[in-house]
């Protein structure tokens, strides 16, 4: 079955298959590793342009929905293909059957995107603004930061990612070691500051 891949008739969409399979992969490390960021959204404001059309009218990572397009045409591409060796006794020219499946494959891929979109609905952008580091606690990682004295600092956001920002203590007599835990309670340019866990849970900010 595998063989028929092999031949002009069937590149095409092999080469879409191997593609498709590549990208999962790359979304499976970078769900593995927690820190990789390869999704964008694709957001139609219009309903029934061309981007919905297509099925990119959701809040749909585009690496999702290019994933299920690859899906989409590599499996009208062998329905093709397949349908006419039955009908005609031979395969279709790849690139006849390629415009088959490009045209078969986005229309199967908008009621995939739709139906991804019902199932995942809990799909944001994971771009965030650096005022939403504050009033999230954040650990130091080297050194103490003291005023004039920055440290190195981790902070995870709503998403799970890490960041790393320069903080300074927002009182002058207080130093946070390495390894210590800090509310970020102001900002200045990329400087943030920050009050030590204990002084954060007596004082209100």
């Amino acid at each position: 079955m595998f063989t028929i891949f092999l031949t002009p008739a069937y590149v095409p969409f092999a080469i879409a298959f191997v593609i498709m399979i590549g990208i999962g992969l790359i979304e499976a490390i970078g769900l593995g590793l927690g820190h990789l960021d390869l999704h964008a959204d694709v957001h139609a404001e219009a309903d029934g342009g061309v981007l919905d059309w297509l099925g990119l009218g959701h809040e749909l990572p585009i690496l999702i929905w290019l994933t299920s397009l690859l899906g989409c045409f590599t499996l009208a591409g062998i329905a093709i293909q397949q349908g006419a060796t039955a009908l005609a006794g031979g395969p279709l020219h790849w690139g006849l059957a390629s415009g088959g499946a490009l045209i078969a494959g986005s229309l199967l891929n908008t009621l995939a995107a739709n139906g991804l979109a019902r199932i995942m609905p809990g799909f944001e952008t994971s771009v965030i603004s650096t005022d939403d580091f504050l009033r999230r606690r954040g650990t130091i990682l080297e050194g103490t930061a003291r005023r004039g004295s920055p440290a190195r600092a981790k902070i995870v956001d709503q998403h799970g990612q890490a960041h790393f920002i320069m903080v300074e203590p927002h009182d002058e007599a207080d130093a946070i070691a390495a390894g210590e835990t800090a509310l970020i309670v102001r900002r200045d340019g990329k400087l943030f500051y920050a009050l030590p866990e204990a002084n954060a849970l007596l004082r209100p900010i």
